[in-house]
């Protein structure tokens, strides 16, 4: 396990740990350029904002942390091993990570987790069991951020997915003046 202050530490710098397989090594990564959604300029696509407003999806923050965690790691290859999920979760009970999961019919359909420094969240990874609903947890975890006013939701790096939202790759340095913006300031998520 990696101890809480040493991984908040990480992302303060702007690294974040990824392990070589369910039970390998950990390791230190950081990206440039950097991927970020632009809180301001957040676009839910024309379909999915249709889709949404018919989907039975329920919404919940922070109710079942680790069973997102395990949702996103639920995968034949993944970064999220066992000694990263015991860290994740020694976060999320010291108020520094946090998660949006998606329900239907009283089961978990997808979520997303993250980290929360500062005025920064740092969004690790999402997954979904049923279409769409990763995407539902990005849309309600975004609103939320605008909502209490955070400055910075850090993706690491741009996919096809985030790309409809407006996903956008910015150089390390512009990178880190905005996350040190971001660390001066102070927000709550809950």
């Amino acid at each position: 396990m990696i101890p809480p202050e040493m991984l908040l530490a990480a992302y303060a710098q702007g690294f974040f740990p990824m392990a070589r397989s369910r039970h390998g090594r950990i390791d230190w990564y950081t990206t440039d350029p950097r991927g970020i959604i632009n809180l301001e300029r957040f676009h839910v696509p024309r379909r999915l904002r249709r889709f949404l407003r018919q989907a039975r999806f329920d919404y919940t923050f922070d109710r079942g942390f680790e069973a997102v965690m395990r949702g996103c790691a639920d995968r034949p290859e993944t970064w999220i091993s066992e000694a990263l999920i015991a860290s994740y979760v020694r976060l999320h009970a010291l108020g520094h990570a946090h998660s949006v999961e998606v329900w239907q019919a009283g089961e978990l359909a997808g979520g997303i987790y993250g980290v929360h420094l500062g005025a920064a969240f740092f969004a690790e990874s999402m997954f979904y069991r049923l279409p769409g609903a990763s995407k539902a947890a990005l849309v309600q975890l975004v609103q939320r951020l605008q909502e209490r006013r955070f400055l910075l939701l850090d993706i690491q790096m741009v996919t096809s997915t985030t790309a409809q939202f407006g996903a956008e790759e910015i150089p390390a340095d512009e990178y880190l003046a905005r996350l040190r913006t971001a660390l001066a300031e102070e927000r709550t998520f809950g």
